[in-house]
Parts: structure tokens; sequence; C-alpha cells
């Protein structure tokens, strides 16, 4: 027997199709349902990849009796945050301000409107800990309907209100000064002796590290007579070196596999929260191109294609945590097993280099791998590496969460493209090629961008301002990538639906479109999470196809979205570091730089030194070309390559000396 998610796409919705809770999808059946029998509506949230999503599922969705209280008193609708963000944000929005925290599972419980008077997260199948069992509330809740129903709807009423209300916010200009403010403020919560903000669970920082790197280059670049800044480039590139070096050091990292696990359950970098997630490892592939950490870049993108990519081209959202029902079981090593996999004398040898102890680091005695300090024989490390990969691969898989995120995609598309480019590794373009394709062919539908697709095959839902902002990008990277125009006909496209769709009042952006299926309040995300909120990766979009374009009507988009950032900025920069980067590159820019020359030695060394300008959109043509605005009137010196720096469409004087360039 399955019940009604049999017929879904999600692969999380997927994994409960057997349960025997009778699990509607999110739509007005599932709320006329509960109408008719004047019974609430039950909402879990979560996602393939989450592993306490998987314990609460074991525990109880699995469980009959459970099952059975459930389908009596509620009608129970699952959904897939990464699926629906807009369902997601909504209520997660509930939960915090009911319990002071969110996460996933999170369940809420909700009136016939849509209105929640019940949110938590994980809740136990057995009292413990101080906290409720499931059951135990589920009984409550019920009873609360029935004997205490004035009482229950006006709460719920009364929280549904206070939902809708969103007050002014706080808009005002980023200046060069809020910059080396933001740079203050992030040191204070750096983390001295282990790198990183915070502490523990920590989160790989990359749009954080983006924006200090593009500090530290516009600061560097300061003329002599200006004052030194308390806040000065140093402190930020440390910052971003010693947190670059922890993390790829870290049992975040894969260190045979290559990728970056979610986050860190500690605040050494020691033990991950083993799921690895397409958005974290995209961002990060980038980072650490532009950073100049080149093997980790380039494994990290090694590890995209081989584990992540589907069939079709594009990119699949997550590898799971856990393997055979137990957390980081694919990833963890024993001293022993080292000795089975690689034989007496190497297997201590790799022990030693990778920190694995016979009390281990992580559950069981096993220990995740570390690479605290590079060996003195690094031939003998790739030998030791591969062979562990090897025999890793005949363990039992993590499952993958295969559906194919647009905006996720963008992000990898961008990552490949920067990796690309600046390793001088074309297939990784290549493959961001035809990730780009696949969101056109199948993504784009009637015009409008859709979310997910799986096995070629794309869903119904809407796509969201972080899916326009991020596809948007990622083609405009391609555009500077391949040359090829088209992409940036596609950019423009994109951009002009959602200014047309998206915006909102105060010039920044709605996360759900005007004609967009209504919920209780029109979500509006502004602060950075995982993955740059749709608000900040637009002010990126839009800022590029200004710099390419000259259009004035994208850059004042572009700026006014920034203004309605900057109060985060101010009050909490590790939260608009996506935010920050863009307002670095756009204070005195972007630089616009176009490399003009037929293909060969010259070219090559002009355009590399092009693209390691931190936050530049990089043109790089063959003479005569006029298809872009940027590209008007640009050409060769003396029939020999030239790059062109310009800023708001204004050039100096070309250059061929890539060390005047």
């Amino acid at each position: 027997m399955t019940n009604r998610l049999a017929d879904a796409t999600s692969p999380y919705l997927l994994q409960h199709k057997d349960n025997p809770v009778d699990w509607w999808e999110w739509g007005t059946e599932a709320f006329a349902e509960a109408r008719d029998r004047n019974v609430p509506v039950l909402l879990s949230v979560g996602y393939a990849a989450c592993h306490w999503c998987h314990v609460m599922a074991h525990e109880s969705f699995e469980d009959a009796e459970t099952a059975a209280y459930m389908n009596a008193h509620f009608v129970n609708v699952k959904v897939d945050r990464e699926e629906r963000p807009d369902v997601d944000s909504v209520y997660m929005s509930a939960t915090q301000a009911m319990t002071g925290h969110g996460g996933w599972p999170m369940t809420c419980v909700l009136d016939h409107d849509g209105n929640p008077f019940f949110a938590g997260t994980y809740f136990p199948d057995t009292p413990r800990h101080g906290s409720a069992s499931f059951m135990q509330i589920l009984d409550a809740l019920a009873d609360a309907w029935v004997t205490r129903a004035d009482e229950v709807r006006q709460a719920a009423s009364e929280i549904g209100a206070h939902l809708k209300v969103q007050g002014d916010l706080d808009t005002g200009l980023i200046t060069a000064e809020t910059l080396d403010q933001a740079v203050r403020a992030l040191a204070t919560e750096f983390d001295g002796q282990s790198a990183g903000f915070g502490g523990a669970p920590k989160f790989p920082p990359g749009m954080v590290l983006e924006f200090l790197l593009r500090h530290e280059a516009r600061v560097s670049r300061r003329s002599p007579e200006l004052a030194p800044q308390p806040a000065d480039g140093s402190v930020a590139k440390r910052m971003v070196d010693a947190t670059c070096v922890a993390m790829a050091r870290g049992g975040l990292y894969d260190q045979i596999g290559g990728g970056f696990a979610r986050y860190s359950v500690d605040s050494g970098w020691v033990v991950p929260h083993f799921e690895k997630m397409l958005y974290d490892n995209a961002q990060l592939l980038g980072l650490y191109a532009r950073w100049g950490g080149n093997r980790i870049a380039e494994e990290t993108a090694d590890f995209l294609l081989r584990e992540l990519r589907t069939p079709e081209g594009g990119f699949a959202s997550a590898l799971d945590a856990d393997s055979e029902g137990v957390e980081g079981k694919f990833y963890a090593w024993t001293p022993a097993q080292l000795v089975e996999a690689l034989g007496e004398d190497d297997g201590a040898w790799a022990a030693t280099t990778f920190e694995v102890t016979e009390a281990g680091t992580f559950e069981h005695g096993s220990s995740t791998l570390q690479l605290l300090r590079d060996p003195d024989d690094l031939v003998r490390l790739e030998d030791v590496k591969r062979r562990l990969f090897e025999a890793r691969a005949s363990r039992v898989r993590p499952a993958r969460d295969d559906k194919v995120v647009a905006a996720w995609n963008g992000l990898a598309i961008s990552g490949l493209c920067a990796a690309g480019t600046l390793l001088r590794k074309p297939e990784y373009v290549e493959a961001a090629v035809r990730a780009g394709q696949l969101l056109v062919d199948v993504h784009l539908v009637e015009g409008r961008l859709l979310r997910v697709s799986r096995d070629g095959l794309v869903g119904r839902h809407d796509g969201v301002l972080e899916d326009y902002a991020c596809v948007a990008s990622g083609f405009l990277d391609l555009l500077q990538a391949t040359g090829d125009g088209v992409w940036f006909e596609r950019a423009g496209v994109l951009l002009d639906d959602a200014l047309a769709r998206f915006r909102a009042d105060d010039g920044g952006f709605h996360d759900t479109a005007s004609d967009a299926e209504a919920l209780i309040t029109r979500p509006r995300e502004l602060s950075d999470n995982a993955s740059p909120s749709g608000q900040s990766a637009m002010v990126h979009a839009l800022a590029t196809y200004a710099a390419l374009s000259g259009s004035g009507t994208h850059r004042e988009a572009a700026e006014q979205t920034l203004a309605v950032l900057a109060g985060l900025a101010e009050r909490a920069p590790r939260f608009a570091g996506w935010a920050l980067a863009a307002a670095e590159s756009m204070l005195e820019g972007p630089d616009e730089i176009v490399v003009v020359g037929r293909p060969g030695l010259e070219r090559d060394q002009l355009e590399l030194a092009a693209r390691r300008r931190h936050g530049a959109v990089v043109l790089v043509v063959e003479p005569g070309r006029d298809d872009i605005p940027l590209l008007v009137g640009r050409d060769e010196v003396d029939g020999a390559p030239a790059a062109y720096v310009c800023r708001h469409m204004v050039c100096e004087r070309p250059v061929t000396d890539p060390a005047l360039l």
C-alpha cells in the first residue's frame, strides 16, 4: 500500500510514499479536506538529505499506531522545503517566532486558512530530556481543537495576522565606511583558534569570505596618502586565508573524494554533518578558485561532475548524510580499516597522516579524515588517497536527491565557470554549458522559469526569486566564460521578468511573483543563509547585466535593492555577505574588462590577469564583435591583443601588457 505521495516528483516526498500516514501534498485539496472533516492541518516540512527528518520518519511516521492517530485527527501535509521554499519560509518564520529557534523537520499545525497555532521541529517518539513525545503533542493538539475550538482559532488568526505585518525596512546606503565597519564587526566574531565565525555548529561562510576577498583587493589599491583603516585588507586577508585552510584541512572536507559537507558539528571543523549539498559545493568551488586553492577547487569540481551530475546534464541537489541507516558510515574510518585497505605500513602511515586514532574523533571508535599538515611524501599521499577512494567505493553509498533545482544549478554553473577559466579546465566550462542548456530546454516553459525537474521532466512549481537571480547570474557567467552572446539575451529575459513580477514597492523584491499562489503572507527573505537570499543574488545579477549592457534601469534596480539590504548589512554582516560582496564591486564599478584579440598566448596572458580581478566583469572575444554594448568600439591595438578596463562603460586607454593590466 502506498499513499498519495507515490505520484510526487520530489525524492523527499517519495521517501514517505510507503508510510501508513495518509499524506497529502500541499494544495487547496488538502485544506478543503480539513474543512470537510473539521480537523486541523498537520504540516511536516523537511528535505531528502536531512538526518533528523529520517529519524522522525522512522520513529513516528512509519509507526502504525502513530499514523492511525494522525489520520484520524489531522489532514497531514508533507512538503519538500527545497521544492517549495515559499511555504518553508512562511512557516519557518512562524516556528522561529513561536519557539525561538528553527530547523528541520519542521512541524506546524494550521487552521483551515493556513494560520499556524502550533510549531516545532523534531519531536521524539518517547518523552526524553524534558521534551514531550510526538504522540503526547498530537493528543493535546487534537483535544484543544475540539474542546477549546474558539480559543485555538482565535490564536491562529492572531498569529497569522502577525505574520502578515511586514514593517518598514531600514533602507540606506552601503558606503566605504559601512564596508570597513563590516570587516571590523566580522573580526570580533572570528574564531582566532579554529577560524570561521562563531562557535558550534559552524557553517562554511562562503559568501562572507567572498566579500572579504573583494574588500582586501579594494583596500590594497587605496592611495598611499589615505590613512590605514583599522579593518584594512590585511585583516580581511588573514580571516579568508585561515578559514579556507581550516575548512579544507578538516573533516568538513572529503579528503579522498573532494567536496564539502554541510556544516561542522564542532567549532574545529573536525566532525561534519555528513550530507553534501549542491549549493555549498557550488559556492565553495568558485571561492577556492578565486582564492587560489587550486587543488581544492579542482577536486570539488570533479566531485560535482562525478557524483552530482545527472544524465541530463544538470546537477542533483544533495547526497544523504546516512548510509545503511547510520550517519557518516560511508566516510569514517578506523585504524584497522585503513590497514585492511592499504596494508600494514601504508595503513599506519595513513592513520598518522589523516589523524585517525584508536579512540576516534567520530562515533563507534571511527574518525573523520583530516589533513592538518602536508606529509613529506606527496606522491605517497596521492597514491594512498587513490587506494582509499577505491576501497570506499565498495561501501554502501549515501542516497542521492536527484532533483535539479534551478537556483542551485545556477550557482553550480557560476562555480564551474570560475574554476574552468581560472584553472584552464575547459571541461568544467563545458559541463556548465550543458547544465545551462538543460535549464533552457526543461525549466523554461512558456516564458516562465520553473523551479525543479527530475529525470528530464519539469515539475509544476514556479521559480522563486532566487531561481531567477541565480540562473540569470549563471547565464551571465556562461557569457563571460564562453563569449556566446545567447547567454546575455537569456539572462536579460529572466531579469526583465523578475523586474515585472517580483518587484516590491520599496525598490527591492518579493520572493514570489505577483501572480504566484497566495500564502498567508508573501515571503521576503533578506538575509543570506547557506545560499544567497533572492535579494542579494538579484543585486549581483542586475549589476553584472548593467555592466555589460550599460542599462541604467538594471543598475538603478541593483542600487535600490542594495539599499533595502543596508540595514541588515550594518547590523549583522555575517548574514549579508553576498550583499556586501556586491557592494564592494559596485562601490567603484564593477570593473568591466574587455580582452580583444585572436586566440593565442598573448591573449591568454591578458585574460588570466583580467580574471584574477576580484568582482570584475570580464569578456574575452575575437576582434569585430559588437553584439553586446560593452564590446562596441573595442579592438586590438596595432594588431596585438588588448585589454580595456572600463567603469560604467567609460574605458581607460587599452593596454597590451598583462603587468600593466
